[in-house]
């Protein structure tokens, strides 16, 4: 039987350097012009990686060359034996079941698992803490047990506990992704689906307004602060985050100077590289005179097309390692915003959060199109800016409904 027109190949992943300038050495299969690869265990640098391709190998790099000529043969084996081919088919056909899906837990792993491998590591810790909380309160969780009376208990026992009203909802929204998993996969009856209308509806946090208005960021702008102090490297972080669309602090971490182009910045948002694979819009950044100003004072020098902007990052680091050092650099920033903000007299916990809200809220307060406001954004779609923006309206009602009582 023919391989269902599969090319299949043994590639260096260069996307993955290591700290010893080693690559991961990936299973790649491409079908209809889709790609998808799968690892192999091995790394080599790129020396060794040639001597592979030109079959001049010795000692351990030849068992290394054996080892991946093993797994190619197999993957073609393995196609062979697809009557139709798809990716599902082959991963369920080639790669053994390491995690047999029990319970509820079991199937948590599973997914972060998925998670780890994707590089959605932020992801993956929430989904770990959702399904650590579920199982105190009901431990050896199983599917049969998640019935509307069950999540209501939970909530209940959640709050209970001094936790917020947002965190239950972000980790039931992880057990119903878990749910929706099950259904799938065949390990729960759909009739018994929990979530929705008329049974067990996710409860929302409340859309509180973290915007500031335009004179509290230009105190913030203006407060004298000591030269070269981390408290002035915090404000200019955040004044930058700001000025560039209200960028995510792992946005920031991740810039490098070859995302400057003349008097722009373009660049992917970490957090929808994924889903946009096949198509991403890069965001288009304005520099502007204060955006230059604080890559020149923070920014790495040499300036290097290849090498981050601002300190917080390696070439080489891991997934893991990244995502330690962007949630250091958010606990920073928040510090330092937090002692600046109660030195000028502001009663708001000005986090970097309060960054990207302020940027859209003021646009949107002096007219500028929701449409700009999403793109700039990087929204994937218009509802979620409205949504986005819905919170931020208030000052806005109150302006606009004065002229009711205009006549007094």
């Amino acid at each position: 039987m023919k391989q269902n027109n599969v090319n299949i190949s043994i590639v260096p992943d260069k996307r993955r350097v290591k700290e010893d300038e080693t690559f991961p050495l990936k299973l790649r299969l491409t079908f209809r012009g889709v790609r998808k690869y799968y690892a192999t265990g091995c790394d080599a640098n790129l020396q060794d990686w040639q001597l592979i391709q030109e079959d001049k190998v010795r000692g351990k790099l030849k068992k290394k060359a054996l080892s991946l000529l093993e797994i190619r043969l197999n993957a073609e084996k393995c196609c062979n034996g697809l009557a139709n081919f798809s990716f599902a088919k082959f991963e369920a056909a080639f790669f053994p079941k390491t995690i047999a899906v029990i319970n509820v837990r079991t199937a948590f792993e599973k997914y972060n698992h998925q998670l780890n491998e994707n590089g959605q590591i932020g992801s993956a810790i929430v989904y770990n803490c959702a399904c650590v909380s579920l199982n105190k309160f009901k431990p050896n969780l199983k599917f049969e047990h998640i019935t509307v009376e069950f999540l209501r208990s939970y909530e209940q026992w959640f709050i209970s506990q001094n936790n917020s009203i947002t965190t239950v909802g972000i980790y039931l929204r992880g057990l119903r992704a878990i749910v929706n998993y099950a259904i799938q996969e065949g390990l729960m009856d759909a009739n018994d689906y929990p979530f929705g209308k008329r049974r067990y509806i996710i409860p929302s946090g409340r859309n509180i307004k973290k915007a500031l208005k335009l004179e509290e960021i230009a105190k913030i702008y203006h407060h004298p602060l000591p030269e070269d102090s981390t408290t002035q490297m915090c404000r200019d972080y955040w004044i930058f985050l700001y000025l560039c669309n209200g960028m995510n602090v792992k946005d920031l971490c991740l810039l490098k100077y070859e995302n400057i182009e003349g008097d722009f910045i373009h660049f992917l948002r970490a957090k929808t590289t994924r889903s946009r694979r096949a198509n991403p819009e890069p965001i288009r950044i304005s520099l502007k005179e204060e955006t230059k100003r604080i890559i020149d004072k923070w920014g790495q020098k040499p300036v290097h097309p290849d090498k981050y902007i601002f300190p917080f990052l390696k070439n080489g680091m891991s997934l893991i390692k990244i995502n330690d050092q962007v949630q250091l650099a958010i606990h920073l920033i928040n510090e330092h915003m937090k002692k600046v903000a109660l030195e000028i007299g502001i009663n708001k916990n000005v986090t970097t959060y309060y960054a990207r809200h302020s940027f859209a809220t003021i646009l949107k307060n002096s007219g500028v199109s929701t449409e700009f406001i999403s793109e700039a954004l990087g929204h994937s779609s218009l509802s979620t800016t409205k949504n986005y923006l819905s919170g931020f309206e208030e000052d806005a009602i109150r302006k606009n409904t004065d002229i009711l009582v205009s006549f007094m």
